[in-house]
């Protein structure tokens, strides 16, 4: 990618013919294919010639793979607050992350927008704020197919009311159940979470103190709280995730509840218990392009080598989720089209929206990436495709 990129948004064009591009469909490649797309899905693959009526797209020497989808995504709050107690505008940084996002080939977001008792950022508050924004206005200015994934703290026992009703009234697409809540006598986890606040608020350390001993008082409502939530997932087809599961009692606890995606467990036990009683295993590929994970916990490239990974996601980092099937394919673990699922069809899968999202086959949103082979730096995108709308367009070296 030059210095200079080019985002731009067309016009949906009706019927597109790409031209010899090689096409990563799940049967495997396709090479030298022409892909039809009418009204935002793919029509065919492999076709020769095109026919008449579409618009044709030169894709010679490019290569096309699905979407990526993430599933669990919060950078974007470093977009909103970039210093502690230091906020922008939510139109500004949420339509600054979209072009983040297209940069990285994300072309389906789950929005991850914690729930919480923190005053700021994180408040219920803020959560309203960008719901509001992403599902209205939003609409008009972000390119990127935003999904709400609510990331809901269990001891924040305040207006569960309105909770209920953003998901009875479709705004929520993944409810996942989170307890950040340092544990009594917990030294290293105060200390860790201490920091954490701290680096997204102006609270001190005193104020924050207060706070959890509050909140703390309050716990125990919230699990009756997480109970009627966890009911109206199951009864309106939300999805629900785990959150950091690391004994195998929390894991017992979310196969109980029916939680469909355990994002993060601690460890190979708990990821294959999880995996044994039907949920999807997500993990962070900042994990996996940097070496490790930040806490000390599982590994990624640990999680694929004993088999107990279903979807990457950028938690953290957005790039990360391009580069890490190219790591995967480099470090020997997987060759890259299972490597690729892990971030498109995969967690479409757990996601619940395999039916339009997450492959390159006939009858789905036509949502793909044009890239130049060899590069595994998302430098090597040339187009971002959204239902058959070029959205992003960069000049590419090489």
């Amino acid at each position: 990618m030059t210095p200079q990129t080019t985002i731009q948004s067309t016009l949906t064009k009706a019927k597109i013919a790409v031209q010899g591009v090689d096409v990563l469909t799940p049967d495997g490649w396709v090479k030298d294919a022409t892909v039809l797309i009418a009204d935002g899905k793919f029509i065919s693959i492999d076709q020769k010639n095109s026919p008449n009526g579409f618009d044709l797209v030169n894709a010679q020497g490019l290569q096309m793979l699905a979407g990526i989808i993430d599933l669990h995504g919060d950078a974007f709050e470093r977009m909103i607050c970039p210093r502690p107690g230091v906020n922008f505008p939510l139109k500004i940084a949420i339509a600054e992350n979209d072009r983040n996002l297209l940069a990285a080939g994300i072309t389906t977001f789950f929005c991850s927008i914690t729930d919480s008792y923190e005053p700021g950022l994180r408040s219920r508050d803020s959560a309203r704020a960008l719901i509001e924004f992403i599902l209205g206005d939003g609409k008009h200015v972000l390119n990127c197919n935003h999904q709400i994934h609510i990331r809901h703290e269990e001891a924040n026992t305040a207006g569960h009311e309105e909770l209920c009703d953003l998901m009875i009234s479709g705004r929520v697409q993944i409810l996942s159940i989170n307890d950040h809540l340092p544990p009594p006598g917990n030294q290293q986890r105060l200390s860790r979470y201490l920091n954490s606040v701290r680096q997204r608020s102006s609270m001190s350390v005193e104020e924050i103190a207060e706070l959890l001993t509050q909140v703390g008082e309050r716990r125990h409502e919230g699990h009756q709280q997480i109970e009627e939530l966890v009911k109206i997932a199951h009864t309106h087809h939300i999805p629900l995730a785990s959150h950091d599961d690391d004994t195998p009692e929390k894991v017992a606890l979310s196969q109980q509840r029916g939680v469909a995606i355990a994002e993060f467990p601690a460890d190979l036990a708990l990821a294959a218990q999880s995996r044994a009683y039907g949920a999807a295993v997500l993990m962070g590929a900042p994990n996996l392009v940097r070496g490790g994970s930040h806490l000390g916990l599982m590994s990624v490239a640990e999680a694929v080598k004993h088999d107990v990974l279903d979807c990457l996601c950028s938690d953290y980092h957005y790039p990360s989720l391009f580069y890490a099937p190219f790591k995967l394919q480099e470090l020997g673990l997987m060759d890259f089209a299972q490597a690729w699922a892990l971030v498109s069809s995969h967690p479409a899968a757990a996601a619940g929206i395999s039916d339009s999202k997450g492959k390159i086959a006939p009858g789905l949103d036509a949502d793909f990436l044009l890239i130049s082979p060899n590069n595994p730096l998302p430098s090597a995108i040339a187009s971002v495709y959204i239902t058959g709308q070029e959205v992003a367009h960069y000049s590419v070296k090489g």
